[in-house]
């Protein structure tokens, strides 16, 4: 698991941002969790054809997404796509010629932006205009949709990883 990734329950009665924050950290230690023990061309094992998903795609996704929602909208910054020149998020998919140091490099350090960003705003009430909405959304409404994300690329990542050696588990 790499570094900040411990796969920790939310909390039964935490306040509101507390348990969107744990909620999302254990989903980002899941997709980790899902990739452990796997060497570089188990982690870019694609799918079945058409389709080349694959851990370590959906790792430089998740990079791809942490890096837009906070950075870009909530954070303001002008950063470049990490997968793309043309911006283009699809392109994160692709990691036939990638590496686990380098997927998990990027998606770490967009994990520590994204956690520095979250713990700086004022509250959950924050707003950023979305450009691909042309509307503002809150930083709960962003938290929730990387929920959404992680949960629904780990459902993804199960099966991929059973592909792969036959582990299972939540």
């Amino acid at each position: 698991m790499i570094t900040g990734m411990e796969r920790i329950s939310p909390p039964l009665t935490g306040n509101e941002r507390e348990t969107l924050r744990t909620y999302l950290d254990y989903h980002r230690a899941t997709l980790a969790w899902k990739c452990e023990g796997l060497d570089d061309e188990q982690l870019r094992s694609a799918s079945m054809p058409p389709s080349t998903l694959s851990l370590l795609g959906l790792v430089r996704h998740m990079g791809e997404v942490e890096r837009h929602w906070f950075r870009r909208v909530l954070g303001g910054e002008e950063v470049a796509h990490l997968w793309s020149d043309t911006h283009d998020f699809q392109a994160a998919y692709d990691a036939s010629g990638s590496t686990r140091a380098e997927a998990f490099t990027a998606w770490q350090e967009e994990v520590e932006h994204a956690r520095r960003i979250e713990a700086a705003a004022e509250s959950l009430e924050v707003t950023a205009y979305v450009p691909s909405w042309k509307e503002e959304a809150s930083l709960r409404l962003v938290m929730l949709h990387l929920i959404h994300e992680y949960a629904r690329h780990n459902g993804h990542a199960d099966f991929l990883r059973e592909a792969i050696d036959g582990t299972t588990g939540a």
